[in-house]
């Protein structure tokens, strides 16, 4: 009886082989961003401990912190006022003595068309509430996808988003990731782009109210308090399997937090 081969996707060699720190694009740092950072802390740490160089984070957001993040978000009532990037790199820096960077424009093109200085990575996660933005992230990286760079090759790009009590995180290749020959697998080179495979879901999530929030209590009557700390664990829980077990059965998941469900979405 000929058994079915389980789908996988291999995990880019240079990921688990790594000889430098891998670098990442860290796209937003609000309610889940400012938590997924946290999580990229402690997988780069782990990372280290286990003889590999770890990561190279820069974080790109434009926004100020407002009294409404403080609780809902990573941040003190100190950093009012401050730059949400800076304010949680100048603190990620501090605790893991690492030279993480921060950017405070949002990741996009210029007037001019150019893509922002230092655009290109490894790996991207983006942390964005709207729609457009995730449209202009997924064209700038269609376009590095036409070119090969030999210390940040762009390989891979997380999304999270979410609504107030549910979300997703959805795992793409920017471009092909060459598979291995496997007898007792499926291989699949090529994760689809969010923005392709689930362009409906975005917009319908989008019609919900996400402007910005006067007071904590006005925020959480938006966005459930764990929803965006339990998106950033599980999502960078995908990432931290590419890393340790070099390849993964899964591109992503739903979760819905009211009912405590979550649906894995498998490879292929």
């Amino acid at each position: 009886m000929k058994t079915e081969k389980v789908n996988i996707h291999y995990a880019h060699g240079s990921l688990h082989g790594a000889t430098n720190p891998i670098s990442v694009n860290l796209i937003g740092a609000g309610g889940t961003g400012s938590k997924v950072l946290t999580a990229l802390i402690e997988m780069s740490e782990s990372l280290i401990a286990l003889g590999h160089p770890g990561l190279n984070v820069r974080l790109w957001d434009d926004d100020l912190v407002t009294q409404a993040n403080v609780g809902r978000q990573r941040f003190a009532e100190s950093e009012v006022g401050l730059n949400k990037a800076v304010a949680l790199i100048n603190r990620a820096n501090r605790w893991s003595g690492s030279n993480w960077k921060a950017v405070t424009r949002k990741f996009e093109r210029s007037v001019s068309g150019n893509l922002p200085e230092n655009a290109r990575a490894k790996i991207f996660i983006s942390c964005i509430d709207n729609v457009k933005g995730r449209m202009e992230i997924a064209e700038m990286l269609s376009w590095m996808q036409g070119a090969r760079y030999t210390v940040d090759q762009p390989l891979y790009w997380m999304d999270f988003g979410n609504t107030r009590c549910t979300g997703q995180v959805v795992l793409s290749t920017i471009g092909e990731i060459e598979q291995p020959p496997s007898e007792k697998y499926s291989t699949f080179s090529s994760l689809p782009f969010i923005t392709d495979e689930f362009s409906q879901l975005l917009k319908q999530s989008e019609q919900e109210e996400n402007g910005p929030s006067c007071s904590l209590a006005e925020a959480l009557q938006k966005q459930d308090l764990y929803i965006n700390g339990s998106l950033a664990q599980m999502g960078c829980s995908l990432l931290w399997g590419l890393f340790r077990t070099g390849m993964t059965r899964y591109r992503g998941f739903f979760l819905n937090l009211k009912d405590f469900k979550s649906q894995p979405i498998p490879i292929g």
